[in-house]
């Protein structure tokens, strides 16, 4: 059986205690997968991963009294792959959207990487779906901004998103020899102590080689580098000027190569609510895989808590 071969329910819709079902949102569809009863926690993946980078937080946040949500993004996963709608204006539409058809008033908020990204633009955009704020692994969108034109480290260490800007070619990469490119970037990115398993790195191997997967998965970080000069970039980054009003918490792996802990330190900047910064030592750019324990318990202890300070 080769890679894009899939069995047990499939690439995406993976075996585990949490229900997988589609629900509708901005226009699309989305998969998700969810587990337990209680306040709202709406789980955002990042790049080149899928919901299934959630699975050990899915059953720790059942167990704590949630309801634990996570979606695939427009594009990846069991999500719609559209022509277009890959702008974080539109993609936090998307993640507003799946709040509303679940039924609930509002949602915490947990995105890492580009779900982090998007976790702070629908923070700012729909501040009362927004009950809290959790983002791993990625700044505040000006603060990234900023650091990806200003600083040359910066702009090196995410160099990955300049090369994407490339067309096609990315893609091809991406799927290349059974999208072995994943593997190396899942392993490169990862602190010194963290290795991915093979069968880790394969699932999300097989999930890259669902058809159109890579180029969806390419499309935000095209836009946000394309939209820098453009009207609509301009007036992006305008808007998210206005300051984030939910408590929020920002991890960090200190030892992440893609975002630097300097671009991502500073960003409670940008809130105006009680901020806590919390940096894991010796871990990557992937804490709550790398150290899904020590990540869970912060991020469980941080929404139990009625009263988080600054």
């Amino acid at each position: 059986m080769t890679l894009s071969e899939s069995g047990n329910g499939g690439p995406v819709r993976l075996d585990g205690p949490w229900t997988h079902r589609d629900v509708a949102a901005n226009g699309a569809r989305f998969h998700i997968a969810e587990m337990g009863d209680g306040p709202l926690v709406l789980l955002l993946h990042g790049f080149p991963q899928f919901w299934w980078t959630w699975r050990h937080q899915l059953p720790v946040l059942a167990e704590a009294g949630f309801r634990a949500v996570a979606m695939d993004l427009r594009g990846v996963g069991g999500s719609d792959r559209t022509p277009r709608g890959y702008d974080p204006a539109n993609l936090a539409l998307d993640v507003t959207g799946v709040i509303r058809s679940l039924g609930e008033p509002d949602a915490a908020l947990v995105g890492h990487d580009l779900g982090g990204y998007l976790a702070w633009t629908a923070a700012v955009m729909r501040p009362k779906l927004v009950r809290r704020l959790v983002v791993s692994s990625m700044p505040h969108p000006r603060r990234w901004r900023s650091a990806m034109l200003s600083d040359f480290a910066q702009s090196r260490a995410g160099s990955h998103v300049w090369g994407f800007q490339r067309p096609w070619l990315p893609e091809r990469r991406l799927v290349a020899d059974d999208a072995a490119l994943v593997g190396e970037l899942l392993r490169d990115w990862s602190g010194a102590r963290y290795g991915a398993d093979q069968e880790t790195v394969d699932t999300y191997r097989r999930a890259m080689l669902v058809p159109s997967t890579a180029h969806c998965s390419i499309e935000p970080y095209r836009w946000m580098v394309r939209s820098l000069a453009r009207p609509d970039g301009i007036q992006f980054n305008r808007r998210m000027k206005r300051p984030v009003r939910v408590p929020t918490l920002h991890l960090h792996g200190s030892q992440d190569p893609v975002m630097r802990t300097r671009s991502a330190a500073g960003s409670g900047e940008y809130v105006e609510a009680p901020y806590r910064w919390r940096l894991f030592d010796g871990l990557g750019h992937f804490p709550h895989e790398e150290d899904p324990a020590a990540f869970s318990a912060e991020l469980v202890n941080w929404l139990k808590d009625p009263e988080p300070d600054r």
